[in-house]
């Protein structure tokens, strides 16, 4: 189940590219544990700092600009819009408790995370600048 959920995700993000002022790709994450994810546990599991800063949001909230079609987008940036809505949709049908961790403060490591039905974490990792 955990592996199929991770195709259907590497499927969704393939070539895709989260904007910011860095470009970055999706990276699939899997955790094999069963523990609820907090934000110390996040850090743990992705070998950052214990007292690195992390900011929660919801999928809906950190995917907003990306899968919002505006009036002067040409046709590929439509198909991106796309892609992206599909890209939520296939995390939200196919995890619980989804969230947004953002950890760090200009060059921020962003991870979409929910729980399988069978218990696992999985998601996904992607890489922000802010300044």
């Amino acid at each position: 189940m955990t592996e199929s959920i991770a195709t259907q995700l590497k499927q969704a993000s393939n070539g895709l590219l989260f904007l910011s002022e860095t470009d970055a790709p999706f990276e699939v994450v899997r955790w094999p544990t069963q523990e609820e994810l907090t934000p110390a546990k996040l850090l743990q599991l992705t070998e950052h700092p214990p007292d690195a800063p992390v900011e929660m949001r919801t999928v809906d909230d950190f995917f907003a600009i990306a899968t919002q079609e505006e009036d002067w987008h040409d046709e590929e940036e439509r198909e991106t819009v796309k892609r992206f809505q599909n890209l939520v949709s296939v995390l939200k049908q196919n995890l619980s408790q989804l969230q947004v961790y953002r950890v760090g403060n200009i060059n921020i490591d962003a991870y979409i995370i929910g729980m399988t039905p069978s218990g696992g974490l999985v998601g996904l990792s992607t890489k922000l600048v802010e300044t």
